[in-house]
């Protein structure tokens, strides 16, 4: 193994073993903290300075696209003026690695005299800052992947980890749904996958291939061959889904039985029963991963009743939302 990889292995070791520490260290303070952003009526403000000030600056981010407003604010320009911005309704996140960070402890007493709590994210239990907060989060690590030990990395990792911690507790504790994600990601590619529906991508009327389960497989044939997709629907006299044949069946029966006989036969003797089936109102990115799952090129689309409306196929979604 060459020298480059060894170093690499070794940081991204010591990064796993600071973010196991954290495992051992989850107890009643994170529970406290992320209740008490539940309970709070406004906004938590995220604030660190340098390479926690970046750590904060996604920590909210994360936090604003899952459902709890959260906004960065710079220690430094909170106490020139900036600390306008917070209300007696919100809760600070302090992040700092030493818990020593001048700008941070100069933002308590102003905090307090607002009255608003602080969560402190330290990696020094018995610092200035984790001894004046509300709720201490310990994000310690037993050392940094720099070989020296001077730049941030394995201790930042694990403030980030916490901050992710943080926020998917809070998403599953307000329900938090793909749907509501989509508000907030409206564009992009991602975007696209959270907002564009089944419905939105769907065949229907003269192009859904469906037949009757009374009629033959050379009457399906000339369906499936009519339409695109290789597949075809089958429903009972009531129009409910009863099952699917594919050219893919049809190759396995003649493989099976060269004379042909089966071709006037009903279709109803060799479909695929409980097929896998999607609504209109699903994401198309979950259709997506259900084709993909089960190694299928198309999805019927059906109602409440279970009828056939519509079918859907991979090459569509994947060109539909850039996937």
């Amino acid at each position: 193994m060459s020298d480059i990889l060894k170093a690499a292995r070794t940081a991204l070791q010591i990064e796993i073993e600071g973010l196991n520490g954290l495992l051992d260290r989850l107890g009643a303070p994170f529970e406290e903290a992320v209740r008490l952003i539940m309970d709070r009526k406004g906004k938590v403000i995220v604030a660190g300075v340098g390479k926690s000030g970046h750590v904060g600056r996604k920590i909210a981010g994360t936090l604003a696209s899952t459902g709890t407003m959260a906004l960065f604010l710079h220690p430094a320009e909170a106490i020139h003026g900036d600390l306008g911005v917070v209300t007696q309704d919100d809760v600070m996140l302090a992040i700092s690695n030493s818990g020593q960070t001048e700008e941070l402890i100069r933002l308590l007493a102003p905090l307090r005299r607002i009255g608003v709590p602080v969560i402190a994210m330290t990696g020094n239990p018995d610092s200035e800052l984790a001894r004046r907060a509300e709720i201490h989060l310990d994000v310690s690590v037993e050392k940094e992947a720099c070989p020296m030990g001077l730049a941030p990395t394995a201790s930042t990792t694990a403030a980030l980890a916490m901050g992710d911690a943080i926020a998917v507790c809070l998403l599953e504790l307000r329900n938090f749904t793909p749907e509501d994600y989509a508000v907030f990601h409206p564009g992009g590619n991602l975007g696209k996958q959270l907002v564009t529906t089944v419905a939105d991508l769907m065949e229907t009327g003269d192009k859904l291939p469906v037949v009757d389960d009374t009629e033959t497989v050379q009457q399906v044939i000339e369906e499936m061959q009519a339409k695109r997709y290789g597949l075809t629907a089958v429903v009972n006299g009531a129009g409910l889904l009863q099952g699917v044949f594919s050219m893919g069946d049809f190759t396995r029966l003649h493989l099976r039985d060269k004379s042909q006989a089966f071709m006037g036969e009903p279709i109803s003797a060799f479909i695929t029963t409980e097929p896998k089936t999607i609504t209109p109102d699903a994401l198309a990115a979950r259709a997506l991963n259900t084709m993909e799952t089960h190694s299928i090129r198309a999805l019927f689309v059906v109602d409440k009743e279970g009828k056939p409306i519509g079918i859907i196929g991979l090459y569509e979604v994947l060109k539909a939302i850039d996937y």
